[in-house]
């Protein structure tokens, strides 16, 4: 009895959300990044392997996320009119980022 109690509580823990990895292009907005996703998928009439890209708005409260960045997003309610991820985790890190935060402090 206790096992299909179990059973019956395992799926209710979190609900399954929609996840992309994608490249930071730009970092402009406050606690907002734009992440862009580049999809492979073949055309429906010649079969041939087409890339497409699509930008997402996503939520990014410590400001972490930098130019060039690969992270993760996580769909999530409607932050805003067009924020509706948040990120999830910074998968690597650009070497861009680095070289502008040394830039930075040989400036100071």
């Amino acid at each position: 009895m206790t096992a299909t109690k179990e059973a019956v509580q395992a799926p209710a823990i979190g609900a399954r959300r929609n996840e992309k990895v994608g490249q930071v292009v730009s970092t402009k907005m406050q606690k907002t990044i734009v992440v862009e996703v580049e999809m492979r998928k073949p055309h429906t009439k010649y079969k041939k392997i087409m890339r497409t890209t699509k930008k997402f708005y996503a939520h990014d409260e410590q400001s972490s996320a930098r130019m060039g960045d690969v992270v993760r997003i996580r769909e999530t309610r409607p932050l805003s009119k067009l924020k509706r991820w948040s990120l999830e985790e910074i998968v690597r890190r650009s070497s861009l980022g680095q070289i502008e935060d040394a830039a930075q402090l040989d400036v100071k």
